[in-house]
């Protein structure tokens, strides 16, 4: 009984078929890794720059708040500086205008009391003058007369009612 192979292995067939698998390996290796590791080069280049360039973004963004932040807190200390100037500004200039206004105060009532010291003595020299001027007038009436107590009392009535219109 002959014994039939189920597989069998010819050796010019299996020579071929690694020969052909080479081949077929080569121009794989040739013609589609070769485009397709370019392509794949090519985009991760492409990536690579992108990430760069967003990286560079990313840092001048950076620089740019770092300056804005810079710049918002010189703004903040010259409002300091401004507000403090003005409120110093404005404490002096409220105390120059109080002891201004002080002097004037005091200069107006000082001037107030002289003048009502003047009018006082004013006063007091009519009514001397026009008391003086009644006892003159009295004094000749007396002389006139003589006096006994009715016109005496008659007399002081009268000055006194005099004196009382000259106020």
């Amino acid at each position: 009984m002959q014994v039939q192979e189920l597989v069998g292995i010819v050796p010019w067939n299996f020579i071929a078929t690694i020969c052909n698998l080479f081949i077929q390996v080569y121009l794989i290796k040739r013609f589609l890794f070769k485009p397709v590791n370019e392509m794949l080069e090519k985009r991760r280049a492409k990536a690579d720059a992108e990430i760069q360039d967003a990286v560079k973004a990313k840092e001048e963004a950076q620089a740019m708040k770092s300056e804005y932040e810079k710049n918002m807190q010189e703004a903040r200390d010259k409002a300091n500086e401004i507000v403090k100037t003005a409120q110093k500004t404005a404490a002096v200039q409220s105390e120059e205008i109080i002891r201004e206004a002080s002097s004037q105060v005091t200069a107006m009532k000082e001037k107030a009391e002289k003048d009502i010291a003047q009018e006082r003595r004013k006063a007091v020299n009519e009514i001397k003058g026009e008391i003086g001027g009644m006892a003159v007038e009295i004094a000749g009436k007396v002389i006139e007369r003589e006096l006994n107590e009715e016109d005496h009392t008659k007399l002081i009535n009268d000055f006194i009612e005099n004196v009382g219109e000259a106020s």
